[in-house]
């Protein structure tokens, strides 16, 4: 165990630094979960081909009612997927998420003309998303030093 000047111990053993999980990750990650959840359910209902949504006979990007319920609920099921693994930190995970909430603003931009507002709604959470993992903490930030800007122990006075 590597310990301070001070005696106290920090847990972690040298060469097994821990990744940093800043709080815009775990705002990202709770985000993607959410807007994961919101698509699913969306889908599913798309799926059934509820009467809550409005089908109209202009829209240039019409698709079958239950095909865009396909992809909602593909986006869906990939948001949740994704934002459990933001939780770890990973930079693999931080990218991915990124743009499964690119393909998820698409889609909720195309689906305006369905349901204008839940579709607002999503399109900024997963805008939020985009930008919370975007400013999440650098590779080089996250050798174990959070997000105290590599201070450490060093910083404090006993």
């Amino acid at each position: 165990m590597a310990s301070h000047a001070g005696g106290v111990q920090t847990g972690v053993a040298p060469g097994h630094a821990h990744r940093a999980v800043s709080g815009w990750l775990v705002f990202a990650a709770v985000m993607m979960i959410f807007s994961g959840l919101m698509n699913l359910l969306q889908g599913i209902s798309a799926i059934r081909t509820d009467q809550v949504f409005l089908v109209t006979q202009s829209y240039i990007f019409q698709f079958d009612l239950s095909g865009w319920g396909w992809v909602h609920f593909g986006v869906g099921i990939a948001l949740l997927l994704a934002g459990f693994a933001v939780f770890t930190g990973a930079m693999w995970a931080r990218i991915v998420g990124v743009a499964l909430a690119g393909l998820a603003l698409i889609a909720n931009f195309l689906w305006l003309p369905y349901y204008p507002v839940w579709a607002t709604v999503l399109l900024i959470v997963d805008a939020l998303v985009i930008w919370s993992l975007c400013a999440g903490p650098s590779r080089s930030g996250a050798g174990g030093r959070g997000e105290a800007g590599g201070r450490g122990e060093a910083g404090r006075t006993a």
